[in-house]
């Protein structure tokens, strides 16, 4: 007898084929490509304060069988609605239509778009993304919730990119990476190793959710570091640790005496996030101006001295 996610993973597959064989779907489908512990990132960007702009549009996108496996994006869409947000939800089979309607009202009242999607949702907001990009429309967030494997890179127009995801997983398992040039900002998050995690229950973890509301909201007041600093991160998250996403990694100089341990704990960031991005050990002496990525999160300027630790 098959298993749940047995039924599930031949379902959405079924879906998928048809979805690429069929006109109606309008996806680009490119080739695949290839929880932290006791303190949160925060570090601000070093640029003066920006003027607010209006708050963000976002659009959501339900995986195949949306309605059965992706409700987790309903759910995320009425916390963004509580907090004052436009957003709304709709299924990755018309992505398309979305978005020529999101043109269309960009050109009536030019507001920061943010896409998200679970599974062929995560497909259709990189898609919906290289749309815009070919109206010369800017996207400030994609997040993408374990992707197909089929999704396409990440196109220049994209400021802010995380992808969240497992990379053993069948039903999704995206590992998506950036197109050549990118200089915005870029997080993936493997938690292949949470086996509490899996393809159809990651879009409905309250941490995620909890984290992207705070940063959709915080989104017009939160300036963005000069083109080209940022530094891109790639992290298998600790099956003991708790998600925290970080937007990007900037890099920081090593004085007389520092280590890894030293560098975590002046700039609140867990220690296996220096040890994975940076492949040395915890109590490696660090030579005088090494230069060390250190993960952060992009806040507003007067947000900068704390934020929530994420929840399990």
């Amino acid at each position: 007898m098959r298993s749940p996610t047995q039924i599930a993973a031949v379902l959405i597959r079924t879906a998928l084929s048809a979805c690429i064989l069929s006109a109606a779907c309008n996806l680009a489908v490119a080739d695949p490509v290839a929880r932290t512990a006791t303190a949160v990132a925060t570090v601000a960007p070093d640029a003066p304060p920006a003027a607010i702009q209006p708050q963000a549009r976002v659009y959501l996108f339900r995986g195949a069988l949306g309605p059965i496996f992706s409700r987790g994006m309903d759910r995320l869409t009425k916390r963004l609605q509580e907090a004052g947000i436009r957003a709304d939800v709709y299924e990755f089979t018309i992505c398309r239509l979305i978005a020529d309607q999101a043109i269309r009202d960009y050109r009536d009242n030019a507001v920061p778009i943010v896409l998200i999607g679970h599974s062929m949702g995560g497909l259709c907001a990189l898609t919906f993304a290289g749309i815009l990009k070919s109206e010369n429309i800017s996207v400030s967030l994609v997040v993408t919730i374990d992707p197909a494997h089929a999704s396409p890179k990440v196109p220049l127009n994209v400021e802010r990119f995380i992808n969240i995801f497992l990379s053993d997983s069948v039903l999704g398992g995206g590992d998506v990476v950036a197109e050549q040039g990118y200089q915005g900002h870029y997080a993936s998050f493997d938690l292949k190793q949470h086996e509490e995690v899996t393809h159809i229950n990651i879009d409905k973890m309250d941490s995620i959710h909890e984290q992207l509301v705070t940063a959709i909201t915080q989104l017009p007041a939160t300036p963005l570091p000069a083109k080209g600093e940022a530094l891109p991160l790639r992290y298998v998250v600790p099956p003991d640790a708790p998600l925290e996403l970080w937007d990007s990694g900037t890099q920081q100089a090593a004085r007389s005496g520092d280590t890894l341990q030293k560098l975590a704990e002046l700039n609140h960031v867990p220690l296996w996030s220096l040890t994975q991005a940076n492949q040395f050990s915890d109590s490696a002496l660090l030579s005088v101006g090494q230069r060390i990525l250190i993960p952060r999160r992009l806040v507003p300027p007067a947000a900068t001295p704390a934020a929530p630790r994420p929840k399990r």
